[in-house]
């Protein structure tokens, strides 16, 4: 690899780190509109969120809100959120793994798909090849490691169903800091 490319590679990281720290919302999502394969209108994103693998295997739906602290990661597979989902801080969702069970700690990756009026409590992790239904809600702390139905309320490692929402899903999150 030649110096050049290296320090290319280098000031490019720092500025996408240093973009995810700004405490400007508008030239936040400005940039992120350029880094990311989508962001839908009305979007919130919060500072310190972490964007894994360049984010161009990343879309994110109208009217959603990212807090501070959390995990996108867009390597292994698409993550696609979409609209009025509500991500709780120091949420992880991941697309990329290592197999357990391969000799040479061999990487595995797979898509990552919330769909429309999601609301994902903080700390919850999302593992690879999972998709997570309309509606649903998921636990503070809980580990996601299969498909969520429609209008499940899950909890618990792993995440296990405990209760339905009775909502008609009307909403849209309209998240507005006073700083913006």
């Amino acid at each position: 690899m030649a110096l050049k490319d290296w320090t290319y590679g280098l000031a490019k990281y720092i500025f996408k780190e240093w973009v995810l720290f700004f405490p400007s919302f508008r030239f936040r999502m400005f940039f992120l509109k350029r880094t990311l394969k989508q962001i839908g209108n009305h979007t919130f994103i919060a500072m310190g969120v972490d964007i894994r693998g360049g984010g161009g295997t990343i879309s994110i739906g109208e009217d959603c809100v990212i807090n501070t602290k959390c995990t996108l990661d867009g390597r292994g597979g698409n993550l696609i959120i979409g609209d009025s989902v509500d991500l709780g801080q120091e949420t992880n969702i991941w697309t990329f793994g290592h197999d357990p069970n391969d000799d040479f700690h061999a990487v595995k990756g797979g898509d990552v798909i919330i769909e429309d009026h999601v609301w994902i409590a903080t700390r919850v992790t999302i593992l690879p090849n999972v998709r997570i239904g309309r509606g649903a809600v998921i636990a503070s702390g809980s580990i996601v490691t299969k498909d969520v139905p429609s209008m499940a309320i899950v909890a618990g490692i792993p995440a296990k169903v405990i209760g339905q929402r009775e909502n008609k899903l009307s909403y849209k999150l309209n998240y507005r800091p006073w700083f913006q």
